[in-house]
């Protein structure tokens, strides 16, 4: 069997290791992160992982709805407001991003162009009956990373099976390029701009901006950068959401992301709202949806803190945030939910059925790593992008996957985190 033969799996990962050197599957070291002199592979799996060609066309289908919803989400004032109204009195961070969208409101949008680029993850709920359910994770509308990597990793998966006699297999792995998609969203809203000139790209940090950024009286900003990273000083995020340039994400597409926003949506009768007249759509996208909780401080919060402190180990607490790494499972929910299960801190959270994927053997790459075995667990990604120009959608696509795996004994976070690597889909 292919997986135990020691000696065979350890030529493959030279091999692979080689492989992805030659197509750019490459990450800057620990040691040295500010250097480009040297560098190794980004972490991958040594092998594809097989999720189901039929859940794989279901998550690209509902792609380009996720990201009309999160673009009527953006535009509707109102229902952010109620949606989040709980959440803001008591997590500082959503507070903060959302005192910024009511400024913007309140002084008058500057630019009409709008660019998304997100990323809609998944698992695969192992169903009783041994089939799975695609079952949403979240929408990153700002933490949509690897769309870059995930370009080149098909071709290392696809030389690894054909060394090691598996032609036919390598053929189930398909092209694919979120990196040209994301950057023709870049470029339709760089056309819609106004500009004829090549797209000229200056990466900084927020306190950089903070240094060297100003608005001239046109609102135009000068030494940024559109595509917003991170977050470390407030005062920038508000120039830049005053300025012209085009935001990626605006601040109240940044909101539409937020987890509470997700838990409302899941309720009866919010999809149809903004989907009026499209009860397919709105299947196909409910269809993906994991049970979602509200802890607001009434008889519906009272009901979720009983039954996740009753069985903590059916559910996930999240808090506000993307990026992985923030979530809260098993003891820890019944310990955290014992703290402020009477207060309204309670609300900085939602929770959400936990999914049971069904974990494959696999070996994961990292630099420095002993090469064995692991039972792993894999989470799908599905790329957007989309550009509307006042009320004009002009542009609204899928764009690409991402497949990312981690042992089975990590109950959260991403490659960025350490925890999880870079895979592929072998449909099956």
């Amino acid at each position: 069997m292919l997986m135990m033969n020691s000696t065979l799996i350890k030529e493959l990962a030279d091999v692979a290791k080689d492989e992805a050197l030659l197509q750019g599957v490459l990450m800057r070291t620990k040691e040295t992160p500010n250097s480009s002199e040297l560098v190794t592979y980004a972490p991958f799996t040594l092998f594809p992982s097989p999720v189901p060609k039929s859940v794989f066309i279901q998550a690209l289908a509902v792609q380009t709805h996720f990201n009309t919803m999160v673009d009527k989400i953006s535009q509707d004032t109102e229902f952010l407001q109620k949606a989040l109204a709980s959440t803001i009195e008591v997590d500082d961070f959503t507070a903060r991003l959302f005192k910024i969208h009511q400024q913007i409101l309140k002084e008058g949008r500057s630019q009409s162009v709008v660019l998304g680029l997100n990323r809609s993850d998944y698992m695969l709920d192992q169903r009783e009956d041994g089939t799975s359910s695609l079952k949403q994770i979240e929408i990153n509308t700002i933490a949509a990373s690897f769309g870059g990597l995930s370009s080149r990793t098909p071709q290392v998966h696809k030389h690894v099976l054909k060394v090691a006699g598996r032609p036919e297999e390598s053929q189930r792995i398909l092209d694919n390029n979120p990196a040209a998609g994301l950057a023709r969203g870049l470029a339709k809203a760089w056309e819609l701009y106004g500009s004829e000139r090549n797209i000229p790209t200056v990466r900084k940090r927020f306190d950089d901006v903070l240094e060297t950024g100003s608005l001239d009286l046109d609102k135009r900003l000068f030494n940024t950068f559109f595509v917003i990273c991170e977050l470390q000083s407030w005062d920038v995020r508000l120039m830049m959401e005053r300025s012209l340039a085009i935001k990626c994400p605006d601040i109240s597409t940044h909101l539409a992301g937020t987890k509470k926003v997700q838990q409302v949506l899941a309720r009866p009768g919010v999809l149809e709202k903004f989907f009026p007249d499209q009860p397919e759509v709105v299947k196909q996208m409910r269809a993906t949806f994991a049970g979602l909780y509200s802890l607001d401080m009434e008889h519906e919060g009272d009901e979720t803190v009983a039954m996740a402190l009753a069985e903590p180990d059916r559910f996930v607490l999240k808090p506000q945030r993307e990026g992985g790494g923030n979530n809260i499972y098993g003891s820890e929910i019944t310990r955290v939910l014992g703290e402020v299960k009477e207060s309204t801190e309670r609300t900085a959270y939602i929770l959400m059925d936990k999914i049971n994927p069904t974990p494959i053997r696999n070996y994961l790459l990292r630099e420095d790593a002993p090469l064995t075995i692991s039972n792993c667990l894999s989470e799908l990604g599905v790329f957007g992008a989309y550009v509307r120009q006042g009320e004009h959608m002009v542009m609204n696509e899928c764009v690409g996957h991402l497949l990312r795996t981690k042992s089975s004994e990590h109950a959260d976070g991403g490659v960025a985190a350490g925890v999880a690597v870079l895979d592929n889909p072998l449909l099956v």
